[in-house]
């Protein structure tokens, strides 16, 4: 894997989960679904080439769980600046979860479009 890209990937990378069999595109960050209480994705993303079909078939998966890195997302400074906005977020959330003893359940990764946590 991309060892530049450590925690997030710019949006429209194209990857494949460990144990997937179809490509998934990054399109957004930081996400909490309903039935996963507390737990904050690091993606979320749609099936690549198809693209985002329906708004409620949306793919829910985590950095570690990426095999291989097809295509990276366009970046720029922007981007970059966005990134460290969001890892400080994300940072500061992790932080207060566990002075406040929330455990967040992060075993509960799935692979790709066959079991992966759909928002729908």
């Amino acid at each position: 894997m991309n060892e530049k890209f450590k925690k997030y990937l710019p949006l429209g990378s194209v990857v494949l989960m460990k144990g997937g069999k179809k490509r998934i595109m990054v399109t957004g960050y930081a996400v909490k679904a309903p039935e996963s209480g507390d737990r904050l994705w690091d993606y979320i993303g749609c099936l690549w080439p198809e693209g985002m079909i329906t708004p409620d078939k949306n793919l829910l998966f985590d950095h570690k769980d990426i095999q291989q890195i097809f295509a990276i997302g366009y970046s720029d400074d922007e981007q970059k600046r966005f990134m460290s906005v969001l890892d400080k977020a994300t940072q500061l959330r992790e932080d207060r979860l566990n002075q406040n003893n929330v455990v967040v359940d992060s075993t509960n990764s799935n692979n790709n479009g066959d079991d992966t946590n759909s928002n729908g």
